[in-house]
C-alpha cells in the first residue's frame, strides 16, 4: 500500500495534486465533485510498470480477498489475514528488468 502511494505520488504528483485540492475545497461533496478527478490520478499509477507487475505477480492473494470480501461483508476483519497476504505479496514484488 505504501509503494501504491510512493509511486502515486512520485510519477502522477500533479494528478495527486490536484484531486487534494479539490478535496480541500470540497469537503462536503468531495466524493462527487473529484470523482473524474480521482478516476485520472488512478489510471496514472495503474499505468505505472511496479503497479502493473503486482498485479500480475500477485494475482491469486488479491482475488483471494476479494472473494473473502464478498463472502463476508458484514464483517470484513474476517479478511485480514486475505489482506495481509496480498500487501506482504506486493512489499516483495520487483520490476523484472
Amino acid at each position: 500500500m505504501e509503494a501504491a502511494l510512493e509511486i502515486t505520488a512520485r510519477y502522477c504528483r500533479s494528478e495527486m495534486e490536484e484531486y487534494g485540492r479539490c478535496v480541500a475545497a470540497s469537503p462536503a461533496s468531495w466524493q462527487r465533485d473529484c470523482h473524474r478527478l480521482r478516476l485520472s490520478m488512478s489510471r496514472c499509477a495503474a499505468a505505472h510498470p511496479i503497479v502493473q507487475q503486482i498485479r500480475q505477480d500477485c494475482a491469486e492473494p488479491f482475488t483471494a480477498f476479494e472473494q473473502c470480501l464478498k463472502e463476508n461483508q458484514a464483517s470484513v476483519m474476517n479478511c485480514s489475514d486475505h489482506v495481509n497476504a496480498f500487501l506482504l505479496c506486493a512489499d516483495q514484488v520487483k520490476l523484472s528488468t
